[in-house]
């Protein structure tokens, strides 16, 4: 509807004698009563025009008010114009949306272009928190949307296995192996991991290795404990996120980029372009130029390299990898790194906006209302595995995408358990089962469900089933919305809003009846509401049950 509504537009700006046409903004109205669609071009053309925006909406209603498709054409407030389409459009389309299903509600708007989304790359130092699983659930579905745009999309797990948290880990782990096998205290590092999962790693090499290491300075040892220890813990992350349903395509290691020598030669390339330069013995980034608030260090005074240094090195790494766009997904806390990658970006020469950053706020995870503490397994925060294992996978990752990632967001561990729209997974995939329910029970009384596109929509007429359509007709839009602004909670809301909507009609009306014409109509209905939810569900990584 949408892009009709432009196009009409669009010609009748033209007839109007404009030459250059701007982008014509479509929205939807607040009310129902205002309309399908509303659009607000009429004022964004008044300075242009030089004429009042009501004016120009005047004259936009009176060049497409006789077009068959629309029932009404009306000016609103300061010039904005309302559309209701007509209902020989509205069955015309919806019977376009049962006969080409995925053809209708999805778009190539990436035309084959090439994406790399690289989302959770949390440090291997232990367990996945619910941040991570938010981040996670978002860096999925922005890669399903994307994909089903038309974009040829990688995902990427970075792995920070290089530098001093992995060392750190490490450290914990050879203390707690030198504390069991002794059978007293051994000092621990003051900043050390203290989760159970360090005492089960140590658990591990003892009854791999048994005492070979005890007594012995952890220096003389460091490189097998860290590799062990970081190892495990990636080796848990990838199962955890196999089980959350998210695969990745790469999986890469800033040690690597160490090894090869990538890192270096970042540098060395950098300071003969002059944005690194020496100062106090050590070596700095001349982040300044490109707008971050000062300069960066990327090598300390010891020669010890910064995290930086290697972010700099794998963003390098990323471009030369000749991807058309860049997509990161961090934690909020990190929205200080942001101008520095960008000013990284503009000193190798490539355009800031080629890396879109999305940030994603932490969870907050409550029992029937109240905060949930402490995981006794990591030791500081629950795990998205503890949270996985209680509610199921579906739910977790649906209400993660019930709010914009970049929002705080409040999960409560029993609403997420209900039976009943106080779990919005469970409406919306009950909605999903009760139609293949239907279908069933037509099939089971004889009823040929095939081509239900050359039914009579026409005897679908009553408050709700317009509404319906109206509301399945929306979902392009809404793909198409979600798409350009990395928001596939535009998808969520949109599901939930089409499931309450069904079951108030499902309650209130029989879909198979004695009038073999109205069921036939209502099943085509209750098909394409099917065909929309679980479209929408597979976008957001979710399954659509068959019946529950």
């Amino acid at each position: 509807m949408k892009k009709y509504l432009v196009e009409i537009i669009g010609n009748a700006l033209k007839d109007l004698g404009l030459k250059d046409i701007p982008t014509i903004e479509i929205e939807v109205p607040p009310q129902d009563s205002m309309g399908d669609l509303a659009t607000p071009i009429a004022m964004s053309l008044a300075s242009k025009l030089k004429k009042p925006p009501r004016r120009i909406a005047e004259e936009l209603v009176d060049a497409i008010r006789d077009q068959s498709v629309f029932e009404r054409v009306e000016i609103a407030g300061p010039g904005f114009v309302n559309v209701t389409f007509s209902l020989a459009y509205l069955y015309s389309e919806i019977k376009k949306l049962i006969e080409k299903e995925g053809k209708f509600l999805r778009e190539d708007i990436g035309k084959g272009k090439r994406v790399q989304i690289e989302f959770i790359s949390a440090n291997p130092t232990g367990p996945l928190h619910l941040g991570h699983g938010r981040g996670g659930a978002t860096g999925e579905a922005l890669s399903n949307l994307l994909k089903a745009a038309g974009f040829r999309v990688e995902r990427e797990y970075y792995i920070n296995d290089a530098g001093k948290q992995v060392r750190l880990l490490g450290f914990s782990v050879f203390a707690r192996y030198q504390q069991q096998l002794r059978g007293k205290e051994y000092p621990f590092p003051d900043e050390g991991y203290k989760g159970e999962y360090v005492k089960e790693i140590a658990d591990g090499i003892v009854k791999e290795r048994g005492d070979i290491f005890l007594g012995i300075n952890f220096e003389d040892v460091s490189e097998y404990f860290i590799d062990y220890s970081y190892k495990k813990i990636l080796e848990n992350i990838k199962k955890d996120l196999s089980d959350f349903g998210i695969v990745f395509d790469v999986w890469q290691s800033e040690k690597e980029l160490y090894e090869k020598g990538d890192v270096k030669k970042a540098i060395e390339d950098m300071k003969q372009t002059g944005v690194v330069y020496e100062k106090e013995g050590a070596m700095w980034f001349r982040s300044t130029a490109f707008g971050d608030d000062k300069d960066r260090v990327i090598v300390k005074q010891d020669g010890e390299y910064t995290y930086f240094a290697s972010d700099i090195a794998y963003h390098r790494n990323k471009i030369e990898r000749k991807y058309d766009e860049l997509i990161d997904i961090w934690g909020a806390d990190h929205h200080g790194y942001i101008p520095r990658i960008h000013a990284v970006l503009e000193a190798l020469g490539y355009p800031k906006e080629k890396l879109k950053v999305l940030l994603v706020q932490m969870v907050t995870l409550l029992r029937g209302g109240q905060p949930v503490q402490m995981s006794k397994r990591a030791g500081e925060f629950i795990t998205l595995r503890e949270v996985m294992d209680e509610v199921g996978v579906d739910t977790t990752k649906f209400i993660f995408l019930t709010r914009r990632p970049d929002s705080h967001l409040e999960f409560d561990l029993e609403a997420a358990k209900a039976q009943s729209s106080e779990n919005p997974v469970f409406y919306v995939q009950y909605a999903h089962a009760r139609i293949n329910s239907i279908f069933n029970n037509a099939r089971e009384k004889g009823i040929n469900t095939d081509n239900l596109f050359d039914t009579d929509l026409g005897l679908l007429s009553s408050r709700e089933e317009l509404g319906l359509i109206r509301k399945l007709l929306m979902y392009p839009m809404v793909f198409e919305g979600a798409v350009y602004t990395y928001e596939p909670h535009r998808i969520t809301f949109y599901l939930q809003e089409l499931s309450g909507m069904f079951h108030p009609f499902y309650n209130k009306y029989r879909v198979i009846s004695d009038d073999l014409g109205l069921t036939m109509a209502r099943l085509a209905l209750c098909g394409a509401i099917r065909t929309v939810l679980r479209d929408g569900l597979e976008i957001l990584g979710i399954s659509a049950p068959e019946k529950m």
